[in-house]
């Protein structure tokens, strides 16, 4: 069994047993999208707050999510990214809500989204950005999320890992569309990912996600990606400040 499908199969059993939330009224936040379109000149960086991940093992488990969310927003990134997956990223949706009460950014939910109720929550718990994956879900419960997150006013960044998978985000009408340098199959990574499905300008914007480390990566994926996610580098950096903003280079 590869690692996606093991996850999803404790997802599908995790998600049984949650309970519908009722939607609550939540903060306003900013637009990614509009945000990314507004300033294409700039390599916007999703700074990402993992501890841990079935890859890599710890990261860094004595963090404090709120913390590092005002740390990477005093950088100046454009999202953040919180990992609540418990039984693999030892994430939680509590920090999730933890940092949406100190952070005005945009802020997605990362997590593998399989039912409308992990929708609600995560909306519930502040986020405005969630994440959809296309290697996850069928394309009808793809469809059907999608427009599900969209009706409760949630932005959706549509995760690909190859061609094929990239053009199904395009033809859905995803306006942020993600690429996963990391195989979930086999939890590999190359930068070759990316740069081999090389993006053309469009109405959306792309995200090259997993395995980003320096300033020469990010110049690499520049001229076919507006952003990029970035969770171990950033969360095992002693300098953030510094970090971040080596990431967010021209894209002039």
């Amino acid at each position: 069994m590869d690692f996606l499908e093991k996850i999803i199969q404790t997802k599908v059993a995790e998600v049984a047993a949650m309970p519908l939330e009722t939607l609550k009224t939540s903060k306003k936040r900013p637009s990614f999208y509009q945000l990314v379109k507004e300033k294409p000149h700039k390599m916007h960086l999703i700074a990402e707050i993992k501890r841990a991940s079935p890859s890599k093992g710890d990261i860094n488990q004595t963090i404090d999510p709120v913390t590092q969310a005002k740390a990477y927003e005093a950088a100046g990134v454009s999202a953040i990214s919180v990992l609540t997956d418990q039984q693999f990223f030892n994430g939680s949706l509590a920090d999730l809500e933890a940092v949406s009460k100190v952070v005005s950014v945009p802020l997605l939910c990362k997590d593998f989204i399989i039912d409308k109720k992990q929708l609600i929550r995560a909306k519930n718990a502040g986020a405005s950005l969630v994440l959809l994956i296309v290697a996850a879900l069928e394309p009808e419960a793809l469809a059907k999320l999608y427009h599900e997150a969209t009706t409760l006013g949630l932005e959706v960044l549509v995760e690909t890992h190859n061609l094929a998978e990239f053009q199904q985000a395009q033809a859905l009408g995803a306006n942020i569309i993600g690429v996963n340098n990391r195989d979930l199959k086999t939890f590999a990574v190359s930068l070759d990912v990316s740069l081999s499905l090389a993006p053309q300008p469009s109405d959306a914007i792309y995200i090259s996600e997993s395995g980003i480390q320096t300033d020469a990566d990010v110049r690499q994926l520049a001229p076919f990606f507006q952003g990029i996610l970035v969770g171990e580098t950033l969360m095992r950096s002693e300098h953030i400040a510094d970090t971040a903003a080596g990431l967010q280079v021209s894209r002039l």
